[in-house]
């Protein structure tokens, strides 16, 4: 299937401006992911915005449901795999 035939409708403009230097470089990241560069920054922009706003995303539990997530927190661990892992040394520890 052809990359043309896999994009959805683009049916909005964004225009805004860079210097030569944010250009330059967008082009060449564009050119080594071998994508355009309008898809290049889209996909780029989406990715962070995404990222961004999964960050600020809020929860809402009642009491009830808090108290549950607490317990299930504190509860022992189901395996013994958890506990042979937290037993290893830690590779990152200065010692």
């Amino acid at each position: 299937m052809s990359t043309a035939a896999t994009r959805s409708t683009k049916s909005q403009q964004i225009n805004f401006r860079a210097t030569d230097r944010q250009v330059a470089v967008l082009r060449r990241a564009a050119a080594a992911a071998d994508r355009t560069l309008t898809d290049f920054v889209l996909d780029s922009a989406v990715e962070r915005a995404e990222m961004m706003l999964a960050d600020r995303r809020w929860f809402s539990v009642t009491g009830e449901q808090w108290d549950e997530f607490v317990a299930l927190l504190d509860a022992p661990l189901p395996s013994t795999k958890f506990q042979e892992l937290k037993a290893r040394r830690d590779p990152f520890a200065d010692e």
